[in-house]
């Protein structure tokens, strides 16, 4: 199964890497107030999905910290109730010592 796995990497980079050489012309990209970067389209192509990645990351951030939080504070109330519960427990257990 691993292999199967490297085989279909490997498949997809040697289509990527045709791609980016059959597409190896420049290509100019005009942005606003007259600015203008020209590079291969396979860079252009592979900066804008880094940003994009980035982008994505940074967007969803907020909402991973939050959650960590969450998953911290709910280990600590289950740390917390697992030690109440074995002291009642150790209490209840416990013959009183005038029993005998």
């Amino acid at each position: 199964m691993r292999y199967l796995f490297w085989l279909i990497k490997f498949i997809g980079f040697i289509l990527l890497f045709g791609f980016a050489m059959h597409n190896a012309n420049t290509v100019r990209l005009n942005f606003y107030l007259g600015h203008s970067w020209e590079a291969p389209l396979a860079l252009i192509l592979l900066v804008f999905l880094v940003l994009g990645a980035a982008i994505g990351l940074l967007a969803n951030l907020g909402q991973v910290v939050r959650l960590r939080r969450e998953v911290l504070m709910l280990r600590k109330e289950k740390r917390q109730s697992a030690s109440e519960k074995t002291s009642k427990e150790a209490e209840i257990l416990t013959p009183p010592l005038d029993a005998i």
